[in-house]
């Protein structure tokens, strides 16, 4: 070796001298900065706990603001996707760390299952508390009809069937129904992020052909006691909420999953306004619900030919697929969501569990005042924006009670954003 080859400095690589050896790391074993938290995650999941709680108390004004008013989605398939994207981008690094040999499957695989042990705590406790509500009411108020709403009816029937079922998930109240399926979802997730991260395409494939299945031939988990099914197919929700933890997972990196393209981006918007239009214009509503008739007693694929929610059909999926991807782009949906004016649903959003779990009794409390005073019509345009500032109080609770972390380090100025093209 000469001496100017000696002199000369390394030239910049992803390598580490070890006993004189170059070592490569493997592409996914690269360190990797973290990128600060976007805003769009936390204030979409806080829009999305809002609706819900609009959508949980019928018949107030606020309903004509949430979704399902513009479209074929509503507040549930957002909540869907949003904790996919979060749960792919909050647990995706443990099962990197994992896949290259630097990283045990169990602290891979734990923080996922105690997410799903957290959830079903909270279901329980919902279930044993909403039973008490109503429970309350019908006594208080000298009403039986409170122990007949939301498949109260069949508690009453059969109690020991029903204690039963309440533990193994087969028995729902109404309104109290979402969870389970996360629940589900969330204990298969690491399989998913394991495809997700390793096999990408072969996994959305797979989540397509599931959510097929599911759906063409209705396959659902059966209620007990009850005659009924899971108000959410699981097969059917694992859709959504995998292209969210494909879209977590790609974010995480920096990178978008559908890239940022101006046709599809109209296309998608094209897509949003038809459905706006197939909604709100009768004639257009009569003749698109006609054909999806006339298409079904053809043959047509029931996913295709039908809005049903259980099985979250074409319709659904796409509608919320397509505002994801819309949203996704103009920088200004970013700019909004970082905004000042909207840290009360960007702190509601980080705290999800919680505000949904109080913001289904605020909602089914709300009911129950609606039922009992019906004749004040002033109640109706109070009460929700009432639960709604009592669900950004408990997550402020829950904030103050969280433990403060160190700030992170700022940046060097010349990194280049890694959430610049994020979707």
């Amino acid at each position: 070796m000469t001496k100017a080859t000696a002199m000369r400095p390394p030239k910049p690589s992803d390598t580490r001298d070890t006993d004189s050896r170059i070592v490569t790391l493997p592409p996914r074993m690269l360190p990797v900065t973290k990128a600060p938290r976007d805003p769009r995650i936390d204030f979409f999941r806080g829009v999305a706990l809002m609706m819900i709680l609009i959508n949980h108390m019928p018949v107030n004004p606020y309903e004509v603001l949430t979704t399902r008013n513009f479209g074929f989605s509503d507040a549930a398939e957002a909540f869907f996707v949003m904790s996919g994207i979060a749960a792919g981008i909050a647990y995706s690094p443990a099962i990197v760390r994992w896949l290259d040999g630097v990283g045990r499957l169990r602290d891979a695989v734990m923080p996922l299952w105690g997410r799903a042990w957290q959830l079903y705590m909270v279901q329980m406790l919902l279930t044993v508390l909403v039973l008490a509500l109503f429970a309350w009411a019908t006594t208080a108020f000298l009403n039986p009809k409170f122990s007949e709403m939301h498949n109260l009816v069949t508690f009453y029937a059969d109690p020991l069937a029903a204690f039963t079922g309440i533990p193994i998930l087969s028995f729902q109240i109404g309104y109290v129904n979402i969870l389970p399926t996360y629940i589900v979802l969330m204990l298969l997730a690491p399989l998913a992020l394991i495809g997700g991260i390793r096999w990408p395409m072969a996994t959305l494939a797979a989540s397509i052909a599931l959510w097929w299945v599911g759906g063409a031939y209705r396959l659902n988990i059966p209620n007990y006691p009850g005659n009924g099914e899971w108000f959410l197919s699981p097969l059917s929700w694992q859709l959504i909420f995998v292209v969210g933890l494909l879209v977590g997972i790609r974010h995480r990196r920096g990178e978008r999953l559908v890239p940022a393209s101006r046709p599809l981006f109209y296309a998608a918007l094209g897509y949003l306004l038809f459905a706006l239009a197939w909604r709100e214009i009768p004639a257009l509503a009569s003749f698109m619900n006609n054909k999806m008739a006339q298409l079904s007693s053809l043959g047509a694929p029931y996913q295709f030919t039908s809005h049903n929610k259980a099985f979250l059909t074409f319709p659904r999926v796409s509608h919320m697929l397509a505002l994801v991807y819309v949203l996704s782009c103009p920088q200004i949906i970013r700019d909004i969501a970082g905004h000042a004016i909207a840290a009360p649903l960007r702190l509601m959003g980080q705290y999800s569990l919680a505000v949904f779990a109080f913001g289904t009794l605020f909602a089914l409390s709300g009911q129950i005042v609606f039922r009992v005073a019906p004749e004040a019509t002033w109640l109706p345009w109070v009460i929700p924006p009432v639960a709604a500032l009592a669900s950004w109080l408990v997550a402020w609770v829950k904030s103050q009670l969280k433990p403060q972390r160190p700030a992170p380090q700022a940046q060097p100025a010349t990194q280049a954003n890694p959430l610049r093209n994020a979707g």
